[in-house]
């Protein structure tokens, strides 16, 4: 049907792949499945999903190199599925592109509203307006970002995150802020998912770009603009 958003379910427990395919299926989405990580990565570019759900332990290359080798192509949603208590593979898997996860087991009544907030995230109307902030520059009708002219890829938390600030210049926001309303996520989500966004932000756009206030949170700082003599 058109119009129906595409998800891609890259999952090796064939079960739980099933599952949660079933359950996508029944909210009304077009779901594919692959179970290793080579068939994730070709499924990805051929059925071109809207969002991806991707456990970080598969056969072939884990979840956390089909994470990069998807980004790499085209910014994409992606619900991150670890084992529970796997804070290291959690923060990896924020760094190279994740936007949530979700620790086994779950229920699939939460997978599914975990979908539906990334999914309505990505495609919030914006204004046809752009945020210019000294040499950075939000376009938010085409969500580009660049700066000093060179355009930055950013995963879609990562851009919401930056917009939130940046609408925020020099005010600090704390990190329970910028998860429940920038990010979207549940409650009860570590502060250190927004650490590693920002830390991957600073890397795409500049280490000057954000600044830490310790204990509190961050704050966008206004970046000057670069003077050619």
């Amino acid at each position: 049907m058109t119009g129906q958003r595409r998800v891609l379910v890259v999952e090796d427990d064939i079960t739980i792949a099933e599952s949660v395919a079933v359950r996508l299926r029944a909210e009304g989405f077009v779901v594919a499945v692959a179970h290793d990580g080579p068939s994730g990565v070709a499924l990805a570019a051929s059925f071109v999903p809207d969002l991806v759900v991707l456990d970080v332990m598969l056969p072939g290359f884990d979840g956390l190199e089909v994470c990069r080798r998807i980004q790499a192509s085209r910014s994409v949603p992606v619900l991150m599925l670890t084992a529970r208590g796997d804070e290291t593979d959690l923060l990896v898997g924020l760094a190279v592109g994740a936007d949530d996860y979700l620790t086994k087991p779950f229920s699939m009544r939460e997978l599914a509203a975990r979908v539906h907030v990334l999914l309505r995230r990505v495609s919030r109307a914006v204004s046809s307006q752009s945020l210019e902030l000294g040499d950075l520059l939000i376009d938010l009708a085409s969500r580009r970002v660049s700066r000093s002219g060179v355009e930055a890829h950013l995963t879609p938390t990562e851009y919401d995150l930056l917009v939130f600030l940046a609408e925020r210049p020099s005010a600090v926001q704390a990190r329970e802020r910028l998860l429940a309303e920038a990010c979207g996520w549940h409650e009860g989500a570590s502060s250190r998912t927004v650490d590693s966004h920002v830390k991957a932000l600073r890397r795409k756009l500049g280490a000057d770009l954000i600044r830490t206030v310790h204990g509190v949170g961050y704050a966008l700082e206004v970046p000057s603009r670069q003077v050619s003599s």
